[in-house]
């Protein structure tokens, strides 16, 4: 009898251990990719070196775990990140550590005061001739072979790092609003085109062409005993406000306000929202702009402080499914016309002119285009999402407008949707169709060897990322505990007023 006692036991044991919801497991780590002084500086059509160091780049992940699938976010202080970055490191990820590559993200902050990693690719001129291979290594802003080697290892380490230190978590999720710090940088002017910065006090602007997204996401996550493990935050607006010398630009700040106002290390992984006609610029001010690191300050402590508002306020849980899909689009290129590579060519050949250059530096992103055109007419393009719990991560390759991550946010049938560019690889601008229609136009639709896919391909990339949304179940968003029921009102206050 008492063997049959212990049995049953034993088996009623079993079975609540099978039913019971797994434990969320967390972890957060961050890595140091900081360039060195004399390293190309990113984010222009020609070269630029770094002279300065003003802070740290960061590469920074989250890492999660609900007992039946792992994933792993990583944000990098990063101009871009190139596809073969990421298929690198998510190799190494899988055989290391056992992380599917599908399910792990790596999106770029889009710093333009970070390290080497475009635009030119090592290698990618080596078949052009020999007036283009200049164009492009010579006169190009290039990515650095040892420092995309260094990034690589360095996400494949923060990933580990996170994963080892994983504990369990509970987490929430949630919105705050910024609407002080981003504009929208194509304005309609008078002539019934869109330009791009036409600049403050211009008396042909009349109205922004597009909008912005106001919304901070957050996801907090906290250890057993309250502390804070880690932050991810989502915002759409460019990284440009370049604080002086080699840094993670406002990002910067965003970490200090979170970190100080809590009085936290805990790692912030920042995930770029869809910005790519959205930054600190605003067009129709009368005031004077901030300098640098006042911008700086000013963009990253408002969107920061919001965040910690959130995070304070959020309810929390235990329990969140993890989920990811992931599908790889084959995008055209949109291919010069004859003509304009043969005007393009004369332009190259008659040298660098003195004083305004942009007709020579886009003479020479044609001529590099026509050889894209030729070896890779096509482009990959991965759309993902990662979700946890009520969260989905709806990742795009692109500097993209932020009218389609507006549309992801609609369409999807989560609580909290967090569209990321620059994750997974690197396309370029991708405007939305109106850009380039009849009253469209701005620098975003130049047609260089960094932005040039057809026309539809944002559509493309928003439709399969609302598909891919609608293929999965989002988990419940978490609720703070219900109020007990009412007992009896509070003897010091129900009570009539007493004049006398």
């Amino acid at each position: 009898m008492k063997k049959l006692i212990l049995a049953f036991l034993f088996s009623a044991t079993a079975t609540l251990a099978q039913t019971a919801a797994p434990v969320l497991k967390a972890g957060f780590a961050e890595r140091d990719i900081t360039p060195g002084i004399g390293m190309e500086q990113p984010g222009g059509y020609g070269k630029s070196f770094h002279l300065k160091f003003h802070d740290a780049c960061k590469v920074r992940a989250a890492f999660f775990d609900d007992g039946k699938k792992r994933v792993a976010l990583v944000g990098t202080d990063t101009l871009v990140i190139p596809r073969q970055v990421v298929l690198d490191a998510r190799a190494r990820i899988e055989k290391e550590l056992g992380i599917p590559g599908d399910c792990v993200l790596v999106g770029a902050s889009h710093s333009h005061s970070s390290g080497p990693v475009g635009m030119v690719l090592p290698g990618e001129y080596d078949a052009a001739s020999d007036l283009v291979k200049r164009l492009a290594y010579e006169e190009s802003s290039c990515a650095d072979e040892g420092f995309l080697m260094k990034v690589t290892h360095e996400i494949v380490e923060g990933v580990r790092a996170a994963a080892r230190g994983a504990v369990p978590a509970q987490i929430g999720c949630g919105f705050g609003h910024e609407d002080k710090v981003a504009f929208n940088r194509r304005l309609r002017m008078k002539n019934g085109q869109s330009w791009s910065h036409p600049g403050q006090g211009n008396p042909d602007m009349l109205e922004y062409a597009g909008p912005i997204d106001p919304q901070v996401g957050v996801i907090g996550a906290w250890d057993a005993e309250g502390r804070l493990l880690g932050t991810i935050v989502n915002y759409a607006c460019h990284a440009t406000t370049n604080p002086g010398g080699i840094s993670a630009n406002w990002i910067y700040y965003l970490e200090k306000t979170i970190q100080g106002a809590l009085e936290s290390r805990a790692p912030v992984v920042f995930l770029q929202g869809a910005c790519g006609d959205v930054t600190q610029v605003d067009n129709l001010s009368p005031h004077r702009r901030p300098g640098a690191e006042e911008w700086a300050r000013f963009v990253g402590g408002r969107v920061g402080a919001e965040a910690v508002k959130v995070l304070l306020s959020m309810p929390r849980t235990g329990e969140a499914v993890l989920d990811s899909r992931q599908k790889v689009l084959s995008i055209p290129r949109r291919k010069p016309a004859p003509a304009r590579v043969q005007g393009s060519l004369e332009i190259i050949q008659a040298g660098r002119p003195q004083g305004d250059t942009s007709g020579y530096l886009f003479a020479k992103e044609i001529l590099m285009l026509d050889h894209l055109c030729k070896v890779t007419p096509e482009v990959e393009c991965e759309v993902q999402v990662i979700q946890v719990g009520p969260a989905a991560f709806v990742t795009n390759p692109a500097e993209y407008f932020v009218q389609f991550g507006l549309d992801i946010k609609k369409g999807s049938p989560f609580a909290c949707t967090f569209p990321v560019e620059l994750a997974n690889g690197i396309v370029g601008y991708v405007p939305t169709e109106e850009a380039f229609g009849p009253n469209g136009g701005g620098y975003e639709t130049r047609l260089t060897a960094y932005s040039n896919l057809v026309i539809t391909a944002g559509r493309q990339m928003a439709d399969t990322g609302i598909a891919l949304t609608k293929d999965m179940q989002p988990g419940p968003a978490p609720e703070h505990p219900k109020a007990p029921p009412f007992g009896r009102a509070w003897t010091y206050g129900n009570v009539p007023p007493e004049l006398e």
